[in-house]
């Protein structure tokens, strides 16, 4: 059964380095309003690491999820028994930071008697450009992230169809990891986009991924090591810059070419043409800028979630449950936390991308 709009729902979400947790309200229209939004980062307590220690996230969420949630409510103005429900994510993610807020949202559901939305956390990222705009069902979806890249046709609520995924890393890791290799602080990926800035990047040869491989599929390992190696000689400031620059091109344009791949299949089976943009390094200007002009080139519509809400956040979390609640759509109090939860399941099963056995974070 449908639940009757509007619906006014608080998300929750801790599946890296961020505790967060919003109130948002969908209308009868299904357009979405951000009535808070509260993001706590743990950059200070990962910085000394140059990257995510799942325990330290993991224990970090346990300490502020509680203060969080009462912030989100607060700033709302609402009370627990006035939510249409509670939203969280269960996965993919750090498996101990995931369950730190699924555990808070199921307590709530139970003891508030409220549906509990057992939310993935790339439907949040895919949803996430409907926070701010009106755009509709379908689009083709670009999700990049540190975690993740792929390029997916999104029909509706729950029905998303994977065109093409990376093989190996994710940009979001190439940027970080030879931000790292270049000396610059945690996170690394912003830092590198900074240094960019004037650099000239015709000026180092790096690889490029895939060329004459058929499909969508992205691949950024052999950049990242390309780049590594070449870190490790740089000596002034200029050379810094400039090959800051040659990885950000690089990574762009592999961005834009299999996204205008992806454009040619989606094409073919629809009349609307809309390219959504969202993850983490779609707030990276040059990305953005890359595949805007694409879209304008391709005849396609264009658009991300304000910079704001390209990182982990919980208005997303809280409009993906919305979204399901509004089809009558709720989870068990017994949902588990998932470390892997691909949006297409059935091309994870059948066309997987990586090799079972194979060690490694993604494996």
């Amino acid at each position: 059964m449908r639940m009757t709009v509007p619906l006014t729902v608080l998300g929750l979400e801790s599946s890296c380095d961020e505790t967060a947790a919003a109130v948002v309200r969908l209308g009868a229209d299904g357009r979405a309003e951000i009535i808070s939004n509260i993001v706590r980062s743990q950059i200070d307590e990962h910085a000394p690491y140059g990257g995510v220690v799942p325990e330290i996230a993991a224990r970090a969420h346990v300490e502020v999820i509680d203060g969080i949630v009462q912030r989100a409510l607060a700033e709302a103005g609402v009370t627990p028994a006035a939510l249409s429900g509670i939203a969280a994510t269960a996965g993919p993610g750090l498996v101990g930071g995931v369950m730190v807020a699924l555990s808070f949202g199921k307590a709530m559901a139970l003891a508030l008697d409220k549906p509990l939305v057992a939310v993935n956390h790339l439907e949040g990222h895919a949803v996430s450009a409907r926070l701010a705009a009106d755009v509709p069902y379908p689009f083709l979806l670009l999700l990049v992230s540190g975690g993740h890249c792929q390029l997916l046709e999104v029909a509706g609520v729950g029905a998303s169809r994977r065109l093409g995924s990376t093989i190996d890393d994710a940009a979001g890791e190439a940027f970080d990891k030879i931000g790292a290799a270049l000396g610059l602080g945690y996170p690394a990926g912003p830092a590198l986009e900074r240094l960019a800035e004037g650099g000239d990047p015709s000026r180092y040869p790096l690889p490029r991924a895939l060329l004459g491989r058929a499909g969508c599929d992205f691949s950024f390992s052999g950049l990242k090591t390309a780049a590594a190696r070449l870190a490790a000689t740089v000596q002034s400031e200029t050379d810094r810059r400039d090959l800051a620059a040659g990885v950000q091109a690089a990574i762009v344009r592999q961005l834009v070419e299999r996204t205008a791949r992806a454009m040619d299949a989606y094409r073919e089976a629809h009349a609307d043409l809309r390219l959504v943009v969202a993850g983490g390094v779609a707030a990276n200007r040059s990305v953005r800028a890359g595949l805007e002009g694409l879209a304008q080139r391709e005849g396609f519509s264009f658009d991300a979630p304000p910079l704001a809400l390209c990182t982990d956040n919980a208005a997303m979390i809280a409009l993906a449950g919305a979204e399901r609640l509004a089809l009558g759509l709720a989870d068990p109090l017994d949902a588990p936390a998932r470390p892997r939860w691909p949006l297409d399941e059935a091309a994870a099963r059948d066309r997987p991308t990586h090799v079972p056995g194979r060690k490694g974070a993604k494996a």
